[in-house]
């Protein structure tokens, strides 16, 4: 049995993906059902994989495959179809964690990969293979795709990241100048670096006198991720 919430956005999904073959996007489906946050459309599509009626697709972390829509509609919601054909949906979704309610006002928290080490002082290897999760509140992750590293070095003290720390980062391929970010260096090297930009050239800055600025040709730095939150265990 779905709730009222649940049933309108399976079907808001359905009917605009037929009628258009693109996905509403977050935003859409957030006004769709006259909600204050995207938090909530994050609980519901995670209320209706456990249901069966999503499911998230192997090796794809952002895309869902609709499986069915219910025989019994929610109350004053009409009846569902049969012989309903799988749709893909892209969007931002984490693996969330176990839920232990389906009070679909709760929250839930969202499994973000730890990716390995990433150095902040002198580049270390590219980062590793995914090692564990941590579980992190909905509202503090932003839309995309998320993953966690843990901090090794202490070029960026004074933008209080400390050695250990575990760097919440958001998977992008752009950035402005100023912002934190995961920088490969020549494909090889892995750190977390202030981004400068400076004409054609790319500036990496560090947050500590005694590290010097490496400028580097645009086609040495590759971002893999924008820096959103730290966490540190005490």
């Amino acid at each position: 049995m779905l709730t009222r919430k649940q049933y309108e956005l399976l079907r808001f999904i359905h009917e605009r993906l037929k009628e258009s073959g693109v996905p509403p996007s977050f935003e859409e489906m957030k006004e769709a059902l006259d909600l204050r946050s995207k938090s909530g459309i994050h609980r519901l599509i995670t209320a209706l994989e456990e249901r069966g009626f999503i499911r998230r697709l192997p090796n794809r972390a952002r895309a869902l495959e609709v499986i069915r829509l219910p025989e019994s509609a929610a109350p004053g919601l009409g009846n569902g179809r049969r012989g309903f054909s799988p749709n893909v949906i892209e969007g931002s979704l984490g693996r969330r964690a176990p839920a232990t309610s389906n009070d679909e006002d709760n929250m839930r928290p969202v499994a973000v990969p730890v990716m390995g080490r990433i150095a902040a002082g002198t580049p270390i290897s590219a980062i590793q293979s995914r090692s564990h999760t941590i579980h992190i509140p909905p509202e503090m992750l932003t839309t995309g795709e998320h993953y966690a590293l843990e901090v090794r070095g202490d070029s960026m003290i004074e933008a209080g990241i400390f050695e250990g720390d575990l760097a919440l980062i958001r998977k992008t391929d752009t950035a402005d100048t100023g912002d934190i970010i995961v920088a490969l260096v020549d494909d090889e090297e892995a750190t977390l670096k202030r981004l400068r930009k400076k004409g054609m050239s790319i500036a990496l800055e560090a947050a500590n006198p005694a590290y010097e600025t490496r400028i580097f040709g645009p086609d040495r730095v590759r971002v893999q991720g924008k820096l959103i939150g730290i966490f540190r265990r005490y």
